[in-house]
């Protein structure tokens, strides 16, 4: 299978057959003020296992989507659209993002933390001190949004695509950057073409570029002959390691991807870049990692 063709692959993994059947129960069923209760959808409701599965990957998001919301709107300065909170969560069915706000703006243990257009769905305006102030997830938002520039890097232990360990041990003494991504994630299909060319200027100079590879982590469901094939199609030549649960929680509990951290030859962050950049934003953070 193609790098192309598996993008396509990714849309048909995500969005037919049972994840389609949950999206329009819960659109149907879902009511103001009524929260969902995922043990009774799943022991009565949805009972065939690829049905649970489906079910399991959706709702294991949950959690995740206030603190994608406030770190894309500190990013940005302004909200997630629904397209992008469904590129970042691999939502391919109409309406799948919608319906996952609608059950959390019933759910009391979630922090009344957007505003939503009425109309359209779209979200107007996210609450970050509400997140912040959360006891759930003041914490992990606290570490994911604190500065990091001027810091060093977490220590770093992975294992590469071809086996080999890559971590701080190798990257010791050698200006780098750490990004953080997965298979056909829309914006890093936009970045890493830009860091392939990037990379092939700057690694000669001792440049170094770790592809953290978050697949695994967010239970996408891609093997590793698909992932090394895509890695190829984008004619990626830097080093790809898989993320692991110990190594996103030490660097904030990413959740916009891609997420970049340009490290300096001393093991400190110059530069701590979210969702796409352009080609010129990229070259400066690599450059400063020379100063």
């Amino acid at each position: 299978m193609s790098w192309m063709a598996l993008l396509a692959a990714g849309a048909v993994l995500q969005g037919e057959g049972a994840d389609a059947r949950i999206v329009d129960y819960l659109e149907e069923h879902v009511r103001p003020g009524q929260r969902v209760v995922v043990s009774e959808l799943y022991n009565e409701v949805f009972t065939a296992p690829e049905e649970r599965r489906a079910l399991d990957r959706m709702f294991n998001t949950f959690f995740k989507i206030p603190l994608f919301a406030a770190q894309f709107q500190q990013a940005e300065g302004r909200p997630p659209s629904l397209e992008e909170l469904s590129q970042q969560f691999g939502f391919r069915v109409p309406g799948q993002a919608a319906v996952l706000l609608k059950i959390m703006e019933s759910d009391p243990r979630m922090p009344p933390f957007l505003e939503r257009d009425p109309g359209s769905g779209e979200i107007t305006r996210v609450d970050v001190e509400a997140i912040t102030d959360h006891p759930r997830f003041g914490k992990l938002l606290e570490r994911s949004l604190a500065g990091w520039v001027g810091r060093s890097a977490p220590e770093l232990s992975l294992v590469g695509y071809d086996g080999e360990p890559i971590g701080s041990a190798q990257l010791e003494g050698r200006p780098h950057l750490l990004y953080f991504w997965f298979t056909a994630c829309p914006p890093c299909v936009k970045t890493t073409p830009l860091l392939v060319e990037l990379y092939e200027e700057y690694a000669p100079e001792g440049f170094e570029i770790v592809a953290v590879n978050a697949d695994r982590v967010l239970e996408l469901p891609y093997s590793d002959g698909q992932r090394e094939e895509y890695a190829g199609g984008l004619g990626i030549r830097f080093r790809l390691a898989h993320l692991t649960p110990e190594a996103l929680e030490a660097f904030g509990s990413v959740s916009v991807f891609p997420t970049m951290f340009f490290v300096d030859a001393g093991g400190v962050v110059v530069e701590h870049k979210v969702n796409f950049q352009e080609r010129d934003v990229l070259e400066a953070a690599i450059r400063r990692t020379f100063e």
